[in-house]
C-alpha cells in the first residue's frame, strides 16, 4: 500500500511540474517611470521652470534597465536637473 501511494505521489508531482507555465502579466502603478516592451519610449523635450532667482532645466531620458524573466526589455526613466540662467 505504501509503495502504491508513493508511486501515485511521484506521478502526480511530475505531471504538475511538467505542465505549461502561466504566461507572466506585468502591471505598473507609476507608468511615467517604468515601461516594459521591445521599443524605447520617446524622450520628452527638456523643460525650463522659473524658480525665482534661477531657472531649473529638467530633462528626462529613457534607458534600458534589464529584462523580465521572459525576455522583455525593462525601460526606466532618468530625470536630469540643472540650474540655468533665466532668459
Amino acid at each position: 500500500m505504501y509503495k502504491v501511494l508513493l508511486s501515485c505521489g511521484i506521478v502526480l508531482c511530475l505531471s504538475a511540474c511538467s505542465s505549461k507555465a502561466i504566461a507572466p502579466a506585468y502591471s505598473v502603478t507609476q507608468a511615467d517611470f517604468l515601461f516594459i516592451g521591445a521599443t524605447k519610449p520617446n524622450d520628452p523635450e527638456a523643460t525650463v521652470t522659473d524658480a525665482g532667482s534661477y531657472c531649473l532645466q529638467t530633462r528626462e531620458l529613457w534607458k534600458e534597465d534589464g529584462t523580465t524573466p521572459d525576455g522583455q526589455i525593462i525601460w526606466t526613466k532618468d530625470s536630469l536637473r540643472k540650474a540655468v540662467p533665466c532668459n
